[in-house]
């Protein structure tokens, strides 16, 4: 009895697995649609239907996923920074040189999306009628937490000193990334936003960071 239980057991979780991975893989061809089309379209010019028969779903499946059309916005955004900051994270070089890294890919990422996406995901998020469940609240605070998390790493690995205020520089950065992202949509992508970021790391980023470094960074 007890063997026969655990073969269940096991059987279940296996259909449990099989089910969670397939509803991972719906979601990212709804993702990937999405990014598709909206970066055709727009927006505002793109249905629900559109992205589901894109995918060979249901309008239902959508809304197993997203509460509306503009969360789907959201939600690229997500999963790729948090790619992004595992990735500058785990970047073998200087402290420097992981914050670069970090600060670059951000924008670049941005940047290959289109413009016409970054312009939507900003249209969205600076209304505060679709803010109701504070999304890109948890957005805009995810970016400070990895910018935080970066140096807080810096200060573990004695990269930079004790008393540097990661919390204050952490804001500091992010809005310039943001601050960035805004003058790149308003000129219409009439310059590089990866090379506008490179610019001020090579710059004006030193100058910030350089007196909090210890060690031979300095």
């Amino acid at each position: 009895m007890r063997k026969g239980g655990d073969k269940v057991d096991k059987k279940t979780e296996n259909k449990m697995t099989n089910r969670q991975l397939a509803a991972l893989e719906t979601k990212r061809k709804l993702l990937e649609a999405a990014k598709r089309i909206v970066c055709e379209k727009g927006l505002i010019n793109t249905s629900v239907e559109e992205i589901t028969k894109s995918c060979g779903v249901s309008n239902g499946t959508f809304y197993t996923y997203f509460k509306r059309k503009e969360d789907i916005v959201f939600a690229l955004s997500y999963e790729m920074y948090k790619e992004i900051y595992e990735k500058a994270q785990a970047y073998e070089g200087t402290f420097m040189e992981r914050l670069v890294f970090y600060m670059v890919n951000f924008s670049g990422y941005i940047e290959k999306s289109s413009l016409k996406l970054c312009q939507e995901w900003v249209r969205n998020t600076v209304d505060p009628d679709l803010l109701e469940d504070g999304y890109e609240k948890s957005k805009l605070s995810m970016d400070i937490d990895s910018m935080k998390g970066m140096l807080e790493r810096g200060i573990e690995r004695n990269e930079l000193k004790k008393d540097t205020p990661a919390d204050l520089l952490a804001h500091t950065l992010t809005d310039v990334l943001y601050g960035e992202m805004l003058c790149w949509d308003m000129s219409g992508g009439a310059y590089s936003f990866t090379e506008r970021t490179k610019e001020f790391c090579d710059i004006f980023l030193p100058l910030i960071i350089r007196p909090y470094l210890n060690g031979k960074e300095e």
